[in-house]
């Protein structure tokens, strides 16, 4: 079983700057994208960054210019760095990952993190 370990949620000031992590607990035969996802209250889940094993990266409009998301894909840990923070950035921040094989045998299948909540205080 693989489990995704989030870390560096908390509360922050507007303008502020935090850095989230999620690593898998395992070692790991391959994973294809890895991100971050939100929800906020009384809001859907909705998509923050993506990031695939090569490196190509998605963003939501709003969040553009302000998250970078990044990957080391040999340590299976995807980061995503926050600056700027707005207090509409107030979420549960979920790390996902995509089509993992624990094994070269297992069939692909996604993952969730538990997630971490980022409060943004104006």
């Amino acid at each position: 079983q693989v489990q995704l370990v989030e870390s560096g949620g908390g509360l922050v000031q507007a303008g502020g700057s935090l850095r989230l992590s999620c690593a898998a607990s395992r070692n790991i035969f391959s994973i294809n994208a890895m991100g971050w996802y939100r929800q906020a209250p009384g809001k859907q889940r909705e998509l923050v960054a993506t990031i695939t094993r090569g490196g190509t990266t998605t963003y939501a409009d709003s969040v553009k210019a302000r998250f970078t998301v990044s990957r080391d894909n040999a340590e299976n840990t995807v980061w995503l760095q926050m600056n700027s923070l707005k207090p509409e950035d107030t979420a549960v921040y979920y790390c996902n990952a995509v089509s993992v094989r624990a094994t070269w045998r297992d069939t692909p299948r996604d993952y969730w993190g538990q997630g971490t909540q980022v409060t943004v205080s104006s």
